[in-house]
């Protein structure tokens, strides 16, 4: 992998028709999980509800509940839980996110070095430029890979962090094209976003788990009986192992299309497209030059799975983080060839 962009040829990127496809694709995925999420609310309560009405249909559980003839009561716990799960994920985001790792904040008088002094001057520069009300706290991680990650449900709340190898590594341009990207993440609402979506897909999952064991031991000397109950049962098992593949799969492509969207965002903001194609380079071939050491750091290190989908650059795409779900056989990230192209960068 080259370390400068001689092997690429350069062109105009679109950015503002990146910005509107992937925002497009955006309120889709987040419509479709939500959309899930309620359907399950309702699918559990036609499974209670069919035990009261033994000989009602499917049809007939589903119109009464739409039209409220019986009170949809599961849904609406669902609904409250995920209201309660998403303040309280809001209020310890930033938390949650740097536990595990060794670092500090950077303020105008907490600054040790020049190049901290340097790193809090650009992240101020580049939320001026991103029209962003409030200036996002800066936190340094003492890591010598190279990483970086955005945080916060709202512009007042947000924050960035960045390794200190990344911080060393990369010129002052390529520092300001990779802080780019992480306000570009802050001003579009990314975590909000890809926060509510994790979540609904957890708590839809959580919800189906506790109705697969019903469905499985539940008593079936009424089977004759009560068929809609058992279809509905049915349907439940199908959907405890189909959905957690369709949940996985929509929140990578939604993690990919964010991480396109704001590479957008930082050619937006810095008027040019190489920085950031520059920094991009450097991260992979840094990461293909010490990966035995970089893997140990990811393994070594907690709660690094909390972190992964935020990074600017997918540890797993360099071998890092041993398979540990399903999620680890996919990349959250587009490959470099992906997000080069979309930046205007070709192989030659």
């Amino acid at each position: 992998m080259p370390t400068d962009l001689d092997q690429y040829t350069s062109s105009t990127a679109d950015w503002r028709k990146t910005l509107r496809q992937n925002n497009q694709r955006t309120f889709i995925v987040i419509a479709l999980f939500f959309l899930i999420y309620c359907s399950i609310g309702m699918l559990v309560d036609m499974y209670l509800y069919s035990s009261a009405y033994p000989h009602a249909s499917i049809s007939q559980l589903f119109i009464a509940l739409i039209t409220f003839q019986v009170f949809p009561i599961a849904t609406l716990i669902m609904l409250i839980i995920a209201a309660i799960s998403l303040f309280v994920s809001y209020t310890f985001h930033d938390t949650l996110m740097l536990l595990g790792t060794e670092y500090h904040e950077i303020t105008p008088t907490t600054a040790r070095t020049v190049a901290e002094k340097q790193l809090y001057n650009v992240v101020e520069e580049m939320k001026i430029a991103a029209g962003l009300r409030y200036m996002p706290k800066v936190y340094l991680i003492d890591a010598d890979y190279m990483n970086a990650f955005a945080s916060g449900y709202s512009e007042k709340s947000a924050m960035v962090a960045i390794t200190r190898g990344l911080m060393e590594k990369l010129n002052r341009d390529e520092l300001q094209a990779v802080m780019a990207h992480e306000l570009s993440h802050i001003r579009h609402l990314d975590i909000k976003l890809t926060l509510t979506a994790s979540l609904l897909a957890n708590l839809t999952i959580m919800v189906l788990d506790i109705f697969f064991y019903s469905a499985v031991f539940s008593n079936r000397r009424d089977s004759e009986d009560n068929r809609s109950r058992n279809t509905l049962a049915l349907i439940i098992i199908i959907l405890r192992y189909v959905l957690p593949v369709i949940s996985v799969l929509l929140l990578l492509y939604l993690s990919r299309t964010r991480e396109l969207m704001a590479d957008a965002g930082s050619v937006e903001l810095m008027r040019t497209n190489q920085p950031l194609a520059s920094a991009l380079l450097k991260i992979s071939t840094d990461y293909n030059q010490h990966q035995a050491a970089y893997a140990a750091a990811y393994q070594t290190t907690p709660h690094e799975n909390v972190r992964r989908e935020a990074y600017i650059f997918d540890p797993t795409q360099a071998g890092m983080m041993g398979i540990s779900s399903l999620n680890d056989f996919f990349s959250t990230h587009p490959s470099l060839e992906e997000r080069l192209n979309a930046l205007g960068f070709k192989k030659k």
